[in-house]
């Protein structure tokens, strides 16, 4: 196998409610310490277009119309990010979607302390901070979100330690 064959490129979003915590600078150090290369990084204020598309499986479901409410918010910063297993790893370092079930070391588990019920009860929506492509989802959401021209080839000094 080579290298081709282990390093790959996924989607991360970091969401309204992070943004507004100003939680982006740390979200993306701890990518970057692991070892990850930030491939294309803009934000943007997703549209009801672009977030149809991105939760095409969820549209019709009842908690979609939260769900949008939630991610048109605020800015969302929107990355591609390399490295070995990134969707697999991406997935790792965020944490579960329900923020109790998070590990305290991931974003979720440091960052995150809402329950699902605790939203469900107090009419509050549902606040995670972060998304992270399914691994086998990662290519159609880097499309959604990115222009091919938005992403950026470069090698890291350190490539070698990490790879």
């Amino acid at each position: 196998m080579t290298e081709e064959d282990y390093v790959e490129r996924t989607f991360v979003a970091i969401k309204p409610d992070a943004v507004k915590r100003g939680l982006i600078g740390e979200i993306v150090a701890r990518f970057e310490d692991a070892g990850f290369k930030i491939m294309g990084m803009k934000m943007v204020q997703a549209t009801d277009q672009l977030l149809e598309q991105h939760y095409e499986e969820h549209v019709d479901k009842p908690f979609y119309d939260e769900l949008v409410e939630v991610m048109q918010s605020g800015p969302v910063v929107a990355m591609v990010v390399e490295g070995v297993h990134a969707a697999e790893n991406m997935r790792k370092m965020v944490g579960e979607t329900d923020n109790t079930e998070a590990h305290p070391a991931t974003i979720r588990g440091r960052y995150a302390h809402m329950s699902m019920e605790h939203a469900d009860e107090s009419g509050s929506s549902y606040k995670n901070v972060i998304h992270a492509a399914e691994p086998g989802e990662q290519e159609r959401e880097i499309e959604i979100w990115f222009e091919e021209e938005e992403l950026h080839e470069y090698r890291h000094s350190d490539e070698e330690e990490v790879r």
